[in-house]
């Protein structure tokens, strides 16, 4: 993981690295359940996975997503991302836990959810700091907040 741009202080960014780990924490937990051979418990667990990546994913589209589309650089990589969205969006609303299959499938998709946020905190979020204007980090945080009711951002630094 990258620490040299400084964009970890950034407080949308700051959101968002805090959303990946909320979201890694449930996969893992999830994970841990099945490797007991728990699916009930692990499959408690998949709505609570899916709204936090459903918020998060539509503060990231909404805002960042969206000011950074403009710049033709960023388009294909940004619909590369939202295609994982929506990939592991479906997955997760059809995974049945009590199927061997499923239960393999989703565990890949983790590993490759990990590989998304690397994606992410590695390549377009320090690109943010020399893409976007003070209009543009104002439009990001308005989705932000849009996406998640009631939540404060980060503080700055």
């Amino acid at each position: 993981m990258c620490h040299y741009c400084g964009c970890r202080e950034i407080p949308l960014i700051k959101d968002f690295i805090r959303e990946h780990e909320a979201a890694t924490d449930l996969t893992g937990e999830i994970a841990r359940l099945l490797e007991a051979g728990d699916p009930a418990a692990a499959g408690a667990l998949l709505a609570p996975l899916a709204a936090e990546l459903a918020s998060h994913w539509r503060g990231e589209e909404d805002g960042l997503f969206r000011v950074m589309r403009a710049d033709p650089e960023f388009a294909a990589y940004i619909d590369a991302l939202e295609a994982e969205h929506r990939g592991l969006a479906e997955l997760l609303a059809a995974t049945d836990l009590a199927s061997p299959a499923d239960r393999s499938v989703l565990l890949a998709a983790f590993d490759e959810l990990h590989a998304h946020i690397a994606k992410e905190e590695d390549g377009l979020f320090p690109a943010s700091l020399i893409a976007l204007t003070a209009a543009d980090w104002n439009t990001s945080m308005a989705a932000w907040q849009a996406a998640h009711p009631g939540r404060r951002p980060a503080p700055p630094g």
